[in-house]
């Protein structure tokens, strides 16, 4: 990849108990349309989730995390979303909703390595 290429980002959040609206960030996930590109690094910190809600239930939480990056990574196996084009994947990972698994706003940037923004953006707000 040569250039500069338009991209969005959105912080991935851990919220255990929704109603109390607190969240963990857990990782990060990077996009660009022209480029076909989604990727996301995520790391699941279960001191901080417990720190919010000591009953967490850590399966459920890897369940929905491993959800999340087969949809990034485009797996079409179980999945109907799996097999849209990045772009699309990434607009339906970001939806705003109500549940354990939510994102940030998206962001957008310009970058001529985008994997390795994707790691400078994990370094930011998850690390």
């Amino acid at each position: 990849m040569q250039g500069k290429h338009l991209f969005e980002y959105a912080v991935i959040r851990l919220v255990p108990r929704v109603e109390r609206e607190e969240f963990v960030n857990v990782g990060v996930v990077i996009c660009c349309k022209r480029q076909n590109f989604i990727a996301c690094k995520i790391h699941l910190p279960k001191e901080k989730l417990l720190a919010l809600d000591p009953l967490s239930d850590f399966s459920v939480f890897e369940c929905y995390l491993e959800s999340f990056e087969k949809i990034c990574q485009g797996d079409p196996n179980g999945n109907p979303i799996g097999k849209q084009d990045a772009a699309s994947r990434f607009r339906w990972l970001t939806a705003m909703r109500s549940s354990m698994l939510q994102t940030s706003r998206p962001h957008s940037g310009f970058t001529e390595h985008l994997q390795e923004t994707l790691e400078k953006l994990f370094e930011e707000y998850v690390a």
